[in-house]
């Protein structure tokens, strides 16, 4: 959608487009604070990123590019605005920072964080490589910048099983989610194993993943009764789950992707209806683009730190130029390096 910069235009747009998304007493609220944020990201000369999980308002609104958090990295290099807001939680934010040194990087929420971020230290790193000497060390995107730093290659959800293939057979260490290694590991033919079940020195066959007790709090929730009840209850639903959902869940559902996978699959392949197991907001989104598809709003699973960015404190994040990403170089360059050798191979 173009940057509307007019409160009326706004207050159409959003009765036509996300009208069954938003109560109706607050379109004219979220209509006026749209229209500021889109004027004062141009006198800021700033692009928006709002991540596949942002609620309809920041996605619809104000948000320049949308995706995941790796697309929207990519595509703000591309860019030539001065400032980036990054409507999504702090790690994305550092990750565009880290593509991105020259820019001005801004979160609209102070501490945005992230459960699986959470999950694990750089330190954590160390001391995994010093009991597995020699052994890879493949860290999912949704880490903080000092985790990257410790690792040989980054992954995403969409990407993770071609970077463990291109380790030539392997042993690997694959951080922190403990369910998107269950996943890969079966899709490579790879058995997994945790730090506590090996000594230091450990040698590692070369079919084994060193995964890590690290999990998605909103992913963990679904289950497969879930899956189970829906297929009773809506005869003829696609059931979409997330690769951070645990591997029964996973294989109980029709499709496992990321969330621009997902989107994709919405978009291309016409079914009865469709069910996500993801973060709720998402399902909200697609609608918006795509009214002729049928969405089961049956999912109560909101991440409390995606739920963070409102348009509010996007607004405020520009007003006051606040909540700037800082990676200190030598953090910053390594992390680079791993996120390059993924994009290598992408």
């Amino acid at each position: 959608m173009p940057a509307i910069t007019d409160d009326e235009t706004m207050m159409r747009w959003i009765e036509a487009h996300l009208g069954d998304l938003i109560p109706e007493v607050e379109w004219r609220t979220k209509a006026e604070l749209a229209v500021a944020i889109n004027r004062l990201k141009k006198e800021k000369d700033a692009v928006i990123l709002g991540h596949n999980y942002m609620e309809p308002a920041v996605y619809h609104l104000v948000a320049d590019i949308t995706g995941d958090s790796l697309e929207l990295c990519r595509k703000a290099a591309e860019t030539r605005h001065r400032v980036i807001v990054f409507c999504g939680v702090e790690f994305m934010a550092e990750t565009a920072k880290i593509i991105n040194p020259e820019r001005t990087v801004l979160i609209p929420a102070q501490k945005a964080g992230c459960s699986l971020a959470q999950s694990i230290t750089a330190e954590d790193v160390r001391a995994l490589k010093r009991q597995f000497p020699g052994v890879p060390v493949v860290t999912y995107i949704n880490t903080y910048a000092d985790v990257k730093a410790e690792t040989d290659i980054c992954c995403t959800s969409g990407n993770a099983a071609r970077v463990v293939a291109s380790l030539s057979g392997n042993a690997v260490i694959f951080i922190p989610d403990e369910f998107l290694a269950r996943n890969v590991a079966r899709d490579t033919g790879k058995t997994v194993i945790f730090p506590e079940q090996s000594g230091a020195g450990s040698a590692l066959s070369e079919n084994q993943f060193v995964a890590w007790h690290g999990r998605c709090e909103v992913h963990e929730l679904f289950s497969v009764q879930d899956v189970t009840d829906v297929r009773c209850q809506f005869p003829g639903t696609v059931i979409l789950a997330h690769p951070e959902c645990s591997p029964d869940v996973v294989e109980a559902a029709d499709f496992a992707g990321s969330t621009s996978a997902m989107i994709r699959y919405v978009r291309d392949k016409p079914a009865p209806r469709y069910l996500l197991l993801t973060e709720c907001a998402m399902a909200d989104n697609i609608m918006a683009e795509n009214p002729d598809r049928e969405m089961l709003r049956l999912c109560s699973h909101r991440c409390p730190h995606m739920a963070l960015i409102t348009l509010e404190d996007t607004l405020a994040a520009l007003e006051n130029m606040q909540y700037e990403i800082h990676v200190p170089e030598p953090i910053r360059l390594k992390a680079k390096g791993a996120i390059d050798r993924m994009l290598a191979i992408h």
